[in-house]
């Protein structure tokens, strides 16, 4: 019998999705971009939209208990198999890659304890002995999600505890070193030269990337021991997040002046800590850069693997992708994700490619899932509350696609494409009774057509 996820270790699978390598990277990020003033209103309205978001995840939870494929079957239900489909390949095309990222950014932090100015070992993280360390980190945690999701949830949870350890002495030792006079030098920053209202459109680029991942325990809902804990996590685990980010942002630059800070090499919270207690700080900081990277790419595989499952479930993935094995893990599913992450980790090398560009792309394709909760739960609610709720969400959505740039949707078409050829070869594996219908041919065509262009582009 499966064992199912309690509120712990819900709540622990969102923190840890969330809290990845970006909060460590945090200080200099906003400091380049905003003054103290813009990143006040910018926290602002990222926290009141992202607890919009949590709270109609919570919503919808409560609505519609049955639909415990989260933000997939959200899509599905209210807006049609195609756009179900897209979401569901959108979300797991970003977690793969996402995966990479994370892998890649383990053995570059590796490196600080490795390598030496004669020996570059582990390098920026695409060398092939980081490959062949990525590889090997890759197929163990493989071995460990395919014993069961409950065993890898529980090690995410001890792992999440684990990396909240560097990041709390990292708070404590902020305040106390925290110097009013630094934080409001420049305070509405004269010097970037561009409007605060510029400045905090700066930040949503950052603040954007941050929060992926708040919708871990919705995915997972399946699994979930009480589906009320499923909100709940959401909830609390967004409220946990905000706290540290609002935190580190704002003691650091209470710490070091903006103008410093800004130029600081990352992760620069490295940086601020060797400030503050001497040489031991960097190494602090990059274990628990480690910790938390392991963490956070323990949560995404786990995410990543029940997608496709999910999908296979409700007929828009291949039916291959709906087994799991005996410790209800889903098998199947896990090596499609992991056989493609490889394939990505040995292109890396062998290109020796920044693919930055990729990566921002494929979390744009997550930000259109994003938007379809808030648009389900206004379709679905009948209470003003759920539906002002709801509205909210939605015009977070929106402003979320307008601040990390149109140009990037557009681009994210080409990442689509290949997954239409799945979507209908789905339907045959599923024996599907209708061929498609006029909505879903009109739909394929415009992102077909939108492809052409897209795919110059991104060449150029």
């Amino acid at each position: 019998m499966e064992k199912k996820l309690g509120l712990a270790a819900l709540t622990a699978l969102v923190l840890s999705s969330m809290l990845g390598a970006g909060v460590f990277s945090l200080p200099q990020n906003m400091a380049a971009v905003a003054s103290p003033a813009a990143l006040l209103i910018g926290w602002a309205i990222t926290g009141a939209g992202i607890l919009l978001l949590a709270l109609a995840m919570l919503v919808l939870t409560r609505l519609r208990p049955d639909l415990d494929g989260g933000i997939f079957t959200y899509a599905r239900e209210g807006f049609g198999e195609l756009i179900g489909f897209c979401s569901a390949w959108g979300y797991w095309l970003c977690a793969v890659i996402a995966n990479v990222s994370y892998l890649v950014i383990v053995f570059s932090a590796l490196s600080f304890f490795t390598d030496t100015p004669e020996l570059r070992l582990f390098g920026d993280g695409n060398t092939w002995q980081a490959i062949v360390g990525a590889s090997v980190l890759l197929w163990m945690v493989h071995w460990l999600v395919l014993r069961g999701v409950q065993t890898a949830a529980s090690i995410n949870l001890a792992a999440t505890l684990a990396k909240l350890l560097p990041l709390g002495m990292f708070i404590i030792l902020a305040a106390m070193t925290f110097q009013l006079r630094t934080f409001s030098l420049d305070f509405s920053g004269l010097e970037l030269g561009i409007p605060v209202w510029e400045q905090v459109k700066n930040t949503m680029l950052i603040t954007l990337w941050v929060f992926i991942g708040v919708e871990g325990a919705v995915v997972v809902s399946a699994r979930a021991r009480n589906k009320k804990d499923v909100g709940r996590a959401t909830l609390l685990a967004v409220i946990a997040a905000l706290g540290v980010y609002l935190l580190v942002t704002l003691l650091s630059l209470g710490v070091v002046a903006r103008p410093e800070l800004a130029t600081m090499r990352n992760p620069s919270m490295a940086g601020i800590m060797v400030d503050m207690l001497g040489p031991w700080g960097e190494v602090i900081i990059a274990a628990g850069l480690i910790v938390s990277v392991c963490g956070a790419y323990l949560s995404w595989t786990i995410m990543a693997a029940e997608v496709p499952l999910l999908a296979a479930t409700h007929r828009a993935f291949p039916k291959i992708f709906a087994r799991q094995n005996k410790n209800n893990a889903p098998s199947s599913s896990l090596w499609l994700t992991n056989i493609s992450v490889q394939v990505c980790l040995v292109l890396i090398w062998l290109t020796g490619s920044d693919y930055n560009t990729l990566l921002t792309i494929a979390s744009e394709m997550i930000l259109v899932p994003y938007f379809l909760v808030g648009a389900f739960l206004l379709k679905v609610a009948a209470r003003p509350l759920h539906k002002a709720i709801g509205l909210g969400a939605c015009i977070y959505g929106l402003w979320l696609l307008y601040a990390s740039g149109p140009m990037h949707l557009l681009l994210s078409v080409v990442l689509y494409a290949p997954g239409l050829l799945v979507f209908i070869y789905a339907r045959r594996t599923h024996a599907h009774e209708g061929i498609l219908k006029v909505q879903e041919k009109t739909i394929i065509g415009m992102i077909l057509v939108a492809a052409v262009p897209a795919t110059w582009m991104l060449m150029r």
